[in-house]
């Protein structure tokens, strides 16, 4: 194992102190965090969040948000790619895909919710 010696302010010095015992695992997430992935598909090469930019760019209602669904050929897609994660079949790069497609649907999950929670507010 190597060790790596680092002068930080005091301050963070201070945070970092309590979790001393798990700096190599919270600096192994930072590095994985900040280092993209050369095969993922970046958010704007993806059909589905451009689908998303673009609807949300309109300035939809709660109503709107709470009705939203991908198009059918995105729909298609993402369908597709979990028949073959099902068949152990993915590759690299339709797996970054595909992980897109979830961090997506989570965020929408999130309008959703609090589109329809507007909705009941307002009722």
């Amino acid at each position: 194992m190597t060790s790596i010696t680092l002068e930080i302010p005091d301050e963070l010095a201070a945070r970092l102190a309590p979790l001393r015992d798990r700096l190599p695992e919270l600096l192994r997430i930072a590095v994985e965090l900040s280092s993209p992935c050369p095969k993922a598909p970046r958010a704007g090469d993806n059909p589905v969040f451009d689908e998303m930019i673009d609807f949300l760019a309109g300035g939809p209602s709660p109503e709107q948000i709470a009705a939203f669904k991908v198009s059918p050929s995105a729909q298609a897609r993402l369908e597709g790619l979990l028949e073959k994660n099902r068949e152990n079949e993915l590759t690299d790069e339709e797996a970054a895909e595909l992980d897109l497609y979830e961090q997506i649907n989570h965020v929408m999950l999130l309008l959703k919710a609090r589109a329809r929670l507007a909705l009941t507010r307002t009722l």
